[in-house]
Parts: structure tokens; sequence; C-alpha cells
């Protein structure tokens, strides 16, 4: 299994530091993720997956899902910075009862994503598939349990 560390490893390293809840900034990022989920279902549904937007829709993929995970830090009063802090973002996923399943396929797709961006890796329609149906079974997920702290 590919599993971050600790999410107390993080606050220890001061990568994640205890701050008042901001509503504000969770309800603007819950909002952004909304939009991006929206949206990339409508690119789906017009373009479908291929190779020339994989990494494209990977990428959004990612950033809609950690969208969420920041907004649940900021309702409960946690914010990250730094060096590692998308891994420490991910590690909270184990605070909030994903399975280990749900955590690794997550920090895994961190990892790709930064091979993206930082690597220049081309990932293809197989592998962009199932980060669609990952994020698509985990968005929801992630929203109940921001909905039910507001």
């Amino acid at each position: 299994m590919n599993l971050p560390k600790e999410f107390n490893y993080f606050i220890n390293a001061g990568i994640i530091r205890k701050i008042k809840p901001d509503f504000q900034k969770s309800e603007f990022l819950v909002e952004e993720s909304d939009r991006a989920f929206r949206g990339l279902n409508k690119r789906l549904d017009l373009m479908g997956i291929d190779k020339d937007n994989a990494n494209s829709i990977i990428k959004d993929c990612y950033d809609l899902m950690m969208e969420l995970i920041k907004a649940k830090l900021f309702l409960d009063g946690y914010s990250s910075s730094g060096n590692f802090s998308h891994e420490a973002e991910v590690s909270y996923l184990k605070e909030l009862n994903f399975s280990e399943n749900e955590i690794s396929f997550m920090n895994e797709l961190r990892r790709n994503r930064n091979s993206i961006n930082y690597y220049g890796k081309l990932f293809d329609e197989e592998y962009a598939d199932k980060v669609v149906n990952f994020a698509k079974k985990v968005y929801p997920s992630l929203k109940k349990i921001i909905g039910g702290k507001k």
C-alpha cells in the first residue's frame, strides 16, 4: 500500500497548523470544487477521454478532490503549507475514516499528478478513466462529510 505518513506527523513537523476554523475559505473551496466537478462532467460528456486530454483530466480530478480535503481542514481548524503539504492533506483522509485503499489511491494520484507537472509523464486513457471513476466515488463522500459540519 502507498499510504502517506500519519496526520500527527505533519502537525508535529509544522506542516499542518491549528487555526481558528475558516468557514469562508471552506465555503469558497467547496463552491470551486463543485464548479470544477460540473465542468469535468460536461467535458467528459462532450469529449470523453483520449490521449490528448488524459493528463488534463487526471490533474482536474486531483485538484477538485484536494479542494474538498482543504475545505474540510479549514472547517476543522487546520491549515497546511510548505513542502509535503499535499501529502499532509491526503493523510487527513485517515482522520475522516476513508479506507486504506482510497487513501492509497489518492496518495498514488498525488504522486502521479506531480509526475505530470514536474517530470512530463504521460498517462493513458485507461488510467485517466480509473481516476475519473475514483473521483466520482470519493467526491460525494467528501461532500457529505463537509456538509454535515456546516
